[in-house]
């Protein structure tokens, strides 16, 4: 690898490394943790399921698409993160800096790309897809999540970002498809 290309990705992890360790120390402050654990816990997926129930307990059957549509892209979403966590192998922030505070569980061993962005983006991005008046609640929230997984220690920036954009891809895919 060339040397200047060697000092990019060098100044890119410092950088990464420096946004991942002053964010996850605001995770000091008790109210802050507490809250970004709530979130994050709801970001399993206990804030989109509840959607897809509420979706169809309000819209009956025309709620079937948008339910199915965005279980099926969730589990595109699964099946790729998973391959790409087991391709990279990049190991949690917590384990390769002293100075992250881990204040959250992991549900797995590896940190690249973000699950909890990932699946905020898909599901959020279907959700407000075919109900645009959702974006008030789903937008916020799905932002929140994502700032969760750093605060908590549990990824990096970059993890969140690349969790964002894959997740955006497959969104956008989907509706090709579906």
């Amino acid at each position: 690898m060339p040397l200047r290309m060697r000092f990019y990705i060098n100044r890119f992890y410092q950088i990464d490394s420096f946004l991942c360790i002053a964010v996850n120390h605001t995770s000091q402050y008790r109210l802050i943790r507490d809250c970004f654990r709530l979130v994050s816990r709801l970001g399993d997926g206990v804030f989109w399921y509840g959607l897809m129930l509420g979706i169809l307990i309000i819209k009956g059957a025309e709620g079937l698409t948008p339910v199915v549509h965005m279980a099926l892209a969730g589990l595109v979403g699964t099946l790729l993160y998973k391959w790409l966590k087991g391709k990279t192998l990049r190991p949690r922030p917590y384990e390769v800096h002293q100075d992250i505070w881990l204040t959250g569980t992991p549900l797995d061993k590896f940190s690249f790309p973000s699950g909890h962005t990932l699946h905020a983006v898909v599901f959020g991005l279907v959700a407000i897809n075919y109900y645009p008046q959702l974006a008030i609640i789903v937008v916020p929230f799905t932002a929140m999540v994502a700032l969760s997984r750093v605060v908590l220690g549990l990824h990096y920036p970059s993890d969140v970002i690349a969790g964002a954009l894959i997740g955006g891809l497959i969104a956008g895919l989907s509706f090709q498809v579906i």
